[in-house]
């Protein structure tokens, strides 16, 4: 019998991440390093970011922690892609990933407690389905609305994904 959470958690993940590369894909190559404010990411790092966040589910599954800072360590690289095809590349790579992982997970072990911590210091503890839902889909759903934004002050398309965008009819 197949895990009741992994049924009713892999169409949102497939819904989530069709929309995100719908997002991805309309990233514009000659405006990697634009950014809308000095404090925000260019948008070759919020668009690594998104597309690297999926595969933060991978660890989620298969580690009962992670330090993405470990002391004597080498500390979490972020993705800066230098074209759209890597960037669509490593973002299918984790999507296929990530789906493989969240579809091998039994219920009783998305529900067990999942530690990420920074420096050796415990920064949250939660159940892995809650991560992923939070950690990693909804926050891979904040940051696709902001490159949204991104996308619409450069002039760029803002793809349909829940409904009609201003751009375009409804999703496909």
């Amino acid at each position: 019998m197949s895990s009741m959470i992994v049924q009713g958690l892999l169409p949102e993940f497939d819904q989530e991440m069709a929309n995100t590369r719908k997002t991805l894909e309309r990233v514009p190559e000659d405006k990697f390093g634009w950014k809308p404010h000095e404090k925000s990411m260019a948008m070759d790092r919020l668009s690594g970011h998104i597309a690297q966040m999926v595969g933060w589910t991978i660890p989620t599954i298969n580690l009962d922690e992670m330090d993405f800072m470990p002391e004597g360590g080498p500390a979490f690289q972020p993705l800066i892609p230098t074209s759209r095809k890597q960037l669509l590349d490593e973002f299918d790579k984790f999507v296929a990933e990530a789906r493989a992982a969240i579809a091998g997970a039994s219920d009783l072990h998305l529900l067990k407690g999942w530690t990420l911590k920074g420096a050796g210091k415990t920064i949250f503890t939660m159940p892995r389905i809650a991560v992923i839902r939070t950690f990693v889909m909804n926050h891979i759903i904040h940051h696709r609305a902001q490159l949204g934004v991104y996308l619409r002050l450069n002039d760029v398309p803002v793809p349909s994904l829940y409904g009609p965008s201003a751009d375009e009819g409804a999703p496909n």
